[in-house]
């Protein structure tokens, strides 16, 4: 089974960086159908009043329920499962339309709200934060419909005050309380750059404290800091998102897989995931 992959936010329209939508208008759209689990080439929010049903997402499964934010990012698997029509909205930006509208990546790195792979759980909301976004993306759609001048400077900024709130209500970032805490988040988004450029190849935390000239140690305490996640259960993470993909999702036998993730030997990939998952890859895939 191969994997939908949605390039475009919209299919007969490649110029346009940014939508918002309201889910119980898609949810009329496709008479409440599920889509295949698939993956956008952008970011989508999913602000949510009320629902009810599931959203896995790289293969985590989440209960949907009311007050809810969900952050996907590009190239992450999921699946929105309702069993009754929702409510809420849903916002889509690609990161032409970040560049575009003076949003620096780094901005959204250091918010820690979208996760790259594995672990990506809703953000929960009290009535008075929810309310707030809610407002923020009212105007944002009034600001599409109104079709006036400037008007996508006006939604990347009401988009950045919608982000900064939804961290604000993060208890994560309000933690985020040491002096050191801008070289951490600067750490951190280098980590996560080389992580994701080499998992495939370095498996070991002393690979990546080196490559930022770091003793393991300082980099492991950086990065728990910010994620609540040690180093190790990063890498960990990242291999094993890549190989739940590979085996759901392509048609490489286990040995493939196992030589395409940097392992030497497969029955070291199978014995990394049983011990990660407690089911062998074969289960996993059938």
């Amino acid at each position: 089974m191969q994997i939908k992959n949605y390039q475009n936010i919209q299919p007969n329209n490649d110029a346009l960086t940014f939508s918002i939508k309201r889910m119980e208008d898609l949810y009329d759209k496709f008479g409440g159908q599920p889509d295949e689990p698939h993956r956008h080439s952008y970011f989508t929010v999913l602000l949510i009043q009320t629902a009810k049903g599931k959203h896995i997402i790289d293969f985590n499964e989440f209960d949907l329920a009311a007050v809810q934010v969900y952050f996907i990012s590009p190239e992450q698997v999921h699946q929105l499962l309702e069993t009754e029509k929702s409510f809420g909205f849903a916002l889509t930006f690609s990161p032409q339309f970040m560049i575009e509208n003076g949003i620096e990546n780094c901005f959204i790195e250091d918010l820690h709200l979208f996760q790259d792979f594995g672990f990506s759980p809703p953000l929960e909301l009290s009535e008075t934060e929810f309310i707030a976004l809610n407002n923020l993306a009212l105007q944002i759609e009034q600001t599409i419909q109104n079709n006036g001048k400037f008007k996508y400077q006006a939604v990347g900024a009401l988009l950045k005050l919608f982000l900064i709130n939804c961290n604000n209500s993060c208890s994560l970032s309000q933690e985020e309380n040491t002096q050191n805490v801008q070289a951490s988040v600067v750490l951190l988004r280098n980590f996560k750059e080389l992580l994701n450029q080499n998992y495939k190849n370095w498996h070991k935390v002393n690979e990546y404290a080196a490559a930022l000239h770091i003793t393991s140690d300082y980099l492991n305490v950086a990065v728990k800091s910010l994620t609540g996640k040690s180093v190790k259960e990063h890498i960990q993470s990242r291999i094993l998102t890549a190989a739940k993909r590979l085996l759901r999702f392509s048609d490489l036998t286990n040995k493939l897989i196992a030589y395409e993730l940097g392992f030497s030997e497969p029955a070291n990939f199978s014995q990394f995931f049983k011990k990660c998952t407690g089911i062998s890859p074969t289960k996993f895939k059938n």
